[in-house]
């Protein structure tokens, strides 16, 4: 008897335990309706790298790298269906970049942090359900971007509702294989 109220705990701790996990890896606000800058967000699933990637024809003065975080529960939601799941947090962190340091004499490498965005999708607090906001090195919490600014570009150019799949290797064949793939995002001159 013991033994199995032992093992019946051990196993409801687990469940409590990946449940706060995944409540942590989801969107939070203050009072203000800020949200909260994202706790954690590099031992999310890495989606892709792009290296001074700029959505203008003008390339822009020093290159940056971008890193692109999600949590594992919503990737693991994408897998099954192709579509994110309410909730669902992208983090796009921003590093710039070194070519020449220790032993590496061409190519680039990541150095400092410069900032991130955060990309929530959350009909509950937003009517359009996709919200943007961008942290400091320092901030704590932000508040939602204009629309007119990433809101616009992802709602025109996303592949996948308001992601940019088509950046994303790993998750373009899945999403092709549900038909949420919208091709005609990619082909843009």
């Amino acid at each position: 008897m013991k033994k199995a109220l032992g093992l019946g705990l051990a196993v409801f701790c687990c469940f409590v335990f990946l449940g706060a996990d995944a409540d942590s890896q989801r969107p939070q606000y203050n009072p203000k309706n800020e949200l909260l800058r994202p706790q954690d967000y590099r031992s999310w699933v890495f989606l892709s790298s792009g290296l001074g990637m700029s959505y203008s024809p003008s390339a822009g003065g020093h290159e940056m790298f971008t890193n692109v975080f999600v949590p594992r529960w919503a990737y693991d939601e994408f897998q099954k269906s192709g579509k994110w799941p309410e909730g669902s947090m992208f983090v796009v962190e921003e590093r710039g970049s070194q070519q020449k340091g220790s032993i590496n004499k061409v190519g680039h490498f990541q150095t400092d942090f410069m900032g991130m965005g955060v990309e929530v999708k959350d009909s509950a607090h937003f009517p359009d359900k996709w919200a943007y906001f961008n942290f400091d090195e320092n901030g704590k919490s932000a508040s939602a971007n204009p629309k007119e600014g990433c809101f616009q570009c992802h709602d025109q150019h996303a592949a996948v509702e308001h992601s940019f799949v088509q950046f994303y290797p790993t998750l373009k064949p899945v999403a092709k294989k549900f038909g949420t793939y919208n091709q005609d995002r990619e082909n843009v001159d």
